[in-house]
């Protein structure tokens, strides 16, 4: 399948010139294109932010829901419809701040969904406030002196409460954040991609030359099922690690083990309601 597939013709990109949402927008269109996932199969679940935006450049089923509550409606879309690839994808800010009690839940119910985090380190959308990754010491208008927060670190997070994937990437890699995506997307469980980007308009720290600088790939000889390594190298922060840290396919998904597919493998939405039931039910609500 071409990746122009996913394209929505001529539309207006509200994103600045040499942002890298660019390139995590053609990365991610090319790896669906090349598991050949149909646009009627995909549904694009998404928040509020510039990362948030992505979706709605996608030829795709798409859900816009409120700030941060992109993970709640992704699971209940997977629940009812398990054939389809549902993807929940955002900034730093939209899934770790205002998500951030959704993202802790998500880990634990491991619904079968892929997370993409817009990681800039910023909240763009709102003019250059630190977000929840941003670096101690980095300087916005509304921190003039400096963050003095540690920054949150998901890698680390996911992988303490049993994330069944947990990955890092890095938009300006085209090839490895690709594979990546696509080891998130073919994964049988909750699979996080934190994916790395520059923003180029109020980020002047954590450039495109930074990151350069300042990652590395997890070598051929890492074992991403080692759980206690996994940790070690998500805690590292003089170099952050890029790559599948994590991966336990053990863990069952979410909608597996829902009561209402334990005898009947039929998706909900195409179940027939049994009216004269809801009838009883309602009934005895009311005594």
């Amino acid at each position: 399948m071409d990746a122009k597939t996913y394209d929505m013709g001529k539309i207006d990109i509200a994103w600045c010139p040499g942002c890298g949402n660019f390139s995590i927008l053609k990365i991610l269109k090319d790896a669906l294109s090349e598991l050949d996932i149909a646009p009627s199969e995909l549904v694009m679940v998404c928040g509020i932010g510039q990362g948030a935006k992505a979706p709605h450049y996608f030829k795709a089923n798409v859900f816009n829901g409120l700030h941060g509550r992109s993970l709640p409606p992704a699971t209940a879309i997977k629940a009812v419809n398990q054939s389809l690839v549902v993807i929940a994808e955002g900034g730093d800010g939209d899934m770790y701040g205002e998500g951030g009690n959704h993202f802790l839940h998500a880990i634990r119910r491991n619904p079968d969904i892929t997370h993409i985090v817009h990681n800039n380190m910023i909240y763009g959308l709102t003019k250059g406030q630190a977000s929840p990754t941003s670096l101690e010491g980095f300087k916005t208008p509304v921190q003039p002196g400096g963050v003095i927060l540690e920054p949150f670190n998901p890698l680390a997070v996911a992988i303490s409460l049993g994330a069944s994937f947990v990955s890092r990437a890095y938009s300006d890699d085209f090839e490895e954040t690709k594979e990546i995506i696509k080891k998130a997307i073919k994964h049988k469980g909750y699979a996080l991609v934190d994916l790395l980007h520059p923003c180029v308009t109020y980020n002047k720290l954590n450039d495109r030359k930074w990151f350069k600088e300042n990652t590395y790939y997890l070598d051929d000889n890492y074992d991403p099922t080692d759980r206690n390594e996994a940790f070690k190298k998500a805690m590292e922060d003089e170099k952050l690690p890029l790559g599948v840290f994590y991966i336990n396919k053990e863990k069952k998904p979410f909608e597996e083990q829902l009561p209402a597919y334990k005898k009947n493998k039929k998706p909900l939405y195409e179940r027939e309601v049994d009216f004269e039931k809801m009838k009883v039910l309602i009934e005895s609500k009311k005594s």
